[in-house]
């Protein structure tokens, strides 16, 4: 089979193709590996060092909707219709291609498959796929500094899956615990940071005199 990368730039790249892109396209391409193949793909533009606006929100959604069913057990992913039929635009998806190729060809050059109990035994997808579900739901935050670590977390995580690579998967994993670390820290900032501008409040409104 050949690489992710050589796949993705024939499709979107190469190929002639239609004005519009929808996720049935996308998976039309996948094939056996079709839950590592989508959260690589669907994770990768809020991974990019640059992300592109406006993907953490719907596709967090459809990755947390992967990430249940990998727990689930699920051979093939379900979508609601309407996240199938809905389409980017084509020039907009290889404008993000060109920005991450380079980067899915590193990883593919020391993509092999080792530890592959971690991807393929319950168990590990079964941790995988919480993982993945938490840093989802983290991208769906509109919240500065929530949503790149964790992408790049479920796009390494989600690149193991692909050629079986446990080790790749487990560096994911790491990553999504630093992604969880930052996240939790982030709130707890600004859970404090509103707390304490509140209490000010209340203190200016019920102080003597005002």
């Amino acid at each position: 089979m050949a690489r992710l990368s050589t796949e993705l730039q024939r499709f979107f790249l190469e190929e002639p193709r239609s004005n519009r892109v929808t996720l049935d396209d996308i998976l039309s391409i996948a094939g056996e590996r079709i839950f590592g193949f989508l959260f690589v793909l669907l994770a990768l533009p809020s991974a990019l060092p640059v992300p592109a606006p406006g993907y953490s929100v719907p596709f967090g959604i459809l990755l947390f909707l992967l990430a249940v069913q990998l727990i689930m057990g699920a051979k093939t992913p379900w979508f609601p219709e309407r996240f199938r039929r809905h389409s980017l635009e084509l020039k907009q998806v290889q404008g993000v291609l060109k920005a991450g190729l380079p980067w899915l060809r590193r990883i593919e050059a020391l993509s092999r498959p080792r530890l592959t109990s971690v991807c393929t035994s319950l168990p590990g997808r079964v941790v995988i796929g919480l993982a993945i579900a938490l840093m989802s739901i983290s991208m769906m935050i509109p919240i500065p500094l929530t949503n790149t670590l964790p992408a790049i977390g479920i796009f390494v995580t989600g690149f193991g899956l692909l050629d079986d690579d446990g080790a790749i998967s487990l560096a994911g994993l790491v990553l999504c615990a630093l992604g969880a670390t930052l996240t939790t820290s982030v709130l707890m900032f600004g859970y404090t940071a509103v707390k304490g501008v509140l209490t000010l409040m209340k203190g200016w409104l019920l102080s003597p005199g005002q």
